[in-house]
């Protein structure tokens, strides 16, 4: 092996060093925030469970609202994997549509992601940057939707009509917003049995299914 080969293979080796060492970062900063809230979250406290440095999780991500977006960005990245994956199933759009409201929704109170969610929120007001990557994440689940509810139309399983698709896919998660944010907190006893059957309702009405 040449000097030059060598040195490219070791670099290879640190660049996937550094992105397991990322995602280990971000996947214990969603535990973290999930469990105790961003406000309670420090990078000394989270580089101890992780066993390193704050210095080297500032190194990352510089501030613990940049930690809050790149773990958001993380956990949606490997979400839109499994949803184009349903999207392209060889089933029903129905069948499609209520996997779609399934992945949409949390697990339950507490959820890691969704209390990403909740914590973006309570800051994109005042931050550019998190108001920018909360309507980017947004867009590609819309999208997706529409693309979904359009198959629906032209195959002739829904009772829309194409120029109806993009209101009622913002209909639909907008409500999907609205269950998932009383599930992850625990509201007046919402759980996600109860969302789902809720949003399976509404999907059923806002796209009219025929036969």
């Amino acid at each position: 092996m040449t000097a030059q080969v060598a040195q490219g293979a070791q670099g290879a080796r640190r660049r996937r060093g550094g992105a397991v060492a990322r995602e280990r970062m971000l996947e214990e900063a969603m535990r973290a925030i999930a469990q105790h809230g961003l406000a309670t979250l420090t990078m000394s406290g989270l580089a101890e469970r992780l066993g390193t440095s704050g210095g080297h999780i500032l190194y990352y991500f510089g501030s613990k609202d940049r930690l809050l977006l790149e773990a958001l960005r993380w956990s949606e990245d490997r979400l839109t994997e499994d949803r184009r994956a349903l999207l392209s199933r060889r089933t029903t759009v129905p069948r499609r549509l209520d996997a779609f409201l399934g992945l949409y929704l949390p697990e339950g109170p507490r959820d890691s992601r969704w209390m990403l969610w909740v914590e973006l929120w309570a800051r994109s007001a005042r931050d550019g940057e998190l108001t920018a990557a909360q309507e980017e994440i947004d867009r590609a689940w819309q999208e997706d939707l529409e693309q979904l509810l359009l198959r629906g139309v032209r195959q002739g399983r829904l009772g829309l009509t194409a120029q109806e698709v993009p209101a009622a896919a913002d209909e639909l998660l907008a409500l999907l917003d609205g269950l998932s944010t009383r599930v992850v907190l625990g509201l007046r006893g919402a759980t996600r049995e109860g969302a789902l059957e809720t949003a399976r309702r509404a999907a059923r009405h806002a796209t009219r299914p025929l036969g």
